[in-house]
């Protein structure tokens, strides 16, 4: 092999845990390369494009530019710190050369930023150490490069990625500086490191063009848009090229367009050089994981491997009495279309038709990430019926196996009682406790993934919100047993109208509502928690009976204790297995899967 490398170019990927400053540091070295004239106004957080990031101060997909640093292309990747999106992870470290591995000199590294560098150490990446936020005024970067230096050690990292480059930055003010002493003026330190530090990427001289598909979008202008690293040779618009896919299959392609990234826009390229990241339009037939070559010498580079879902949800469209009311996609059609899309997109999702024609089975990482994928789901108009996300299950050697989470929690010391009780309630394990001179505690524990869907609010409420919890997976282990996830059942609406201020002020001691009066309510739908187990059919739009009777106070009008409207995830949470979410552009509302008492009747009697 004749092995050469691009000097032009460098690839490198930003990791780091969630709101540990990816994104604005992204943002200063956009500003520092000079892609934005003077006085330019420019949002902040550029790279998170998508409302949904915007609102929740999170990036949940990968996103590619570029910048010219002393004659230099430099790739940047920014990727998610959610592990609910770590198909997104491992796609991006297919491309890049190196790694920025950015901590907040305060948090320390946590487990998703385990995740995400175990990841790239196993890719042999070189490592660039950037503490973040050393302006905190609990801000402790010896401990926090310790920490650091402990999880290379614990992720088996060799001599060399052991030997990185540390700097320590304010990321919001786009400087870099080399000790946490210094005050540093900019990112030229940043820059140059990733020159010296990142090896331009390798290609061999004796092969012909290939590129590795790691990405895929979609543009309503130029269709189907392939994304991937040129590993070999080079291209030029309007060349014939063919796709190899999966068992060597190989198909012809019309490329339209080559595209390569300048600063976060896409410009089109006459021809591309190896190493660089590309953008190939026109495109209809091609996967995460095949190979675009030259059509005379057509050669399969090794595919992309991507960890499987364990999580799986029922989506079917909306059959309530109030279907089609609020949204305008309400086929079960459209609903499978845009869910084979979203697959297309996005390497770590499946979606399977079930027995019944209108139902889908979407199979996942995480309840997080499903979560998103219905709330933009209802934002683009869709009228669509979830159910509770439940774990996959595997079965091995007739043995039953599921899907086990390494759990971190760090909580002030008078909680952790109540949060390690309720934790092996659910057969979770402790494995490690870690007492910190600031009165908190750190704990960790083995849980089933099964045990973490619908706690996440019910630990919030232990520790008063200042908890924080972050799960990664562990491979699968036995089915370690039942257990009880709600101790309280649902208030069932038992006919069709509107919810009565007078029949909602009279249910109120059975439990807490979830609806407002004057809302419409159907037969089957959940308007409220019971205080007791098993559910309890309630009569919501009953209205006071009227008499000639007149007596002082007995017409007085009635006050509800106020309902704070339920969010998606919420409900996600609350929901037992016969219950769904019926999810609308402008309303979320809970509903049992069989609407009719009758019929629950009888289901309930055969079961």
């Amino acid at each position: 092999m004749n092995m050469k490398s691009n000097d032009n170019v460098r690839n490198i990927a930003i990791i780091a845990h969630v709101d540990h400053g990816k994104t604005t540091l992204v943002d200063a070295m956009f500003r520092q390369s000079g892609l934005f004239r003077e006085g330019q106004e420019v949002d902040e957080r550029l790279m998170d494009s998508m409302d949904l990031e915007k609102e929740r101060g999170i990036t949940i997909a990968a996103k590619n530019c570029s910048i010219n640093w002393k004659g230099v292309k430099i790739n940047i990747l920014d990727t998610p710190g959610h592990s609910d999106f770590g198909g997104e992870v491992e796609r991006a470290l297919s491309m890049v050369d190196g790694v920025i591995l950015l901590v907040d000199a305060s948090e320390g590294p946590l487990p998703q930023t385990r995740f995400v560098l175990d990841k790239a150490l196993q890719s042999k990446l070189p490592v660039i150490v950037v503490l973040n936020k050393i302006d905190r005024p609990d801000a402790r970067p010896a401990e926090v490069l310790d920490e650091v230096y402990s999880l290379l050690i614990d992720l088996d990292a060799d001599d060399e990625q052991l030997e990185c480059p540390v700097l320590y930055a304010i990321g919001k003010d786009g400087v870099v500086m080399k000790t946490p002493e210094e005050r540093g003026l900019n990112l030229d330190i940043l820059m140059d490191t990733i020159l010296e530090a990142v090896p331009g990427p390798q290609y061999d001289e004796s092969k012909p063009f290939q590129m590795l598909v790691s990405d895929l979008s979609y543009s309503d202008y130029l269709g189907r848009l392939a994304i991937g690293k040129v590993i070999n040779g080079s291209v030029k618009a309007k060349e014939s090229l063919s796709c190899v896919k999966e068992g060597g299959r190989i198909v012809p392609l019309k490329v339209s367009k080559i595209q390569v990234y300048n600063g976060t826009v896409l410009a089109d390229a006459e021809n591309v050089e190896t190493g660089d990241i590309v953008v190939l339009s026109g495109i209809d037939d091609v996967n995460i994981g095949d190979t675009i070559c030259h059509s005379e010498k057509p050669e399969a580079l090794p595919r992309l491997s991507v960890d499987e879902p364990t999580v799986f949800m029922k989506f079917t469209k909306n059959t309530s009495p109030l279907s089609g009311l609020e949204g305008k996609n309400v086929q079960a059609t459209k609903i499978y279309e845009r869910l084979v899309k979203e697959t297309l997109l996005n390497v770590s999702m499946q979606v399977e038709r079930s027995e019944n024609q209108d139902d889908f089975i979407v199979k996942g990482r995480g309840e997080f990430q499903m979560a998103i994928l219905i709330e933009t789901m209802r934002r683009e108009g869709f009228e669509l019926s979830v159910g509770r996300p439940q774990v996959i299950y595997k079965d091995v050697d007739g043995q039953r196996m599921e899907p086990i989470e390494n759990l971190a929690i760090d909580c002030a010391e008078e909680y952790s009682g109540a949060v390690t009780e309720k934790l092996l309630k659910r057969k979770g394990r402790l494995s490690a406790m870690t007492y910190e001179q600031s009165g908190r505690v750190k704990i960790e524990f083995s849980v089933p993934s099964r045990s973490l869907i619908g706690y996440r609010d019910e630990f919030l409420t232990d520790t008063r919100g200042t908890g924080i919890m972050n799960s990664l997976f562990a491979g699968y282990e036995k089915y370690r047993g039942d257990f009880i996830t709600r101790n309280t059942g649902s208030l069932v609406a038992d006919r069709t109208g509107k919810a009565i201020p007078y029949a909602l002020f009279n249910l109120e001691p059975r439990g807490k509502l979830f609806v407002l009066p004057g809302d419409d309510v159907y037969e089957g739908m959940i308007i409220g928690e019971y205080n007791k187990e098993g559910d309890l059919n309630v009569n919501a739009c009953k209205a006071k009976n009227l008499t000639n009777v007149r007596a002082s106070g007995k017409d007085d009008a009635v006050t509800l204790t106020p309902v704070i409207p339920m969010t998606l995830e919420q409900g996600l949470q609350f929901i037992a297995e016969d219950e769904m979410l019926e999810v609308t552009p402008t309303k979320i509302r809970l509903r049992k899967a069989v609407l009719s008492a009758q019929d629950r009747k009888v289901l309930g009697k055969r079961k």
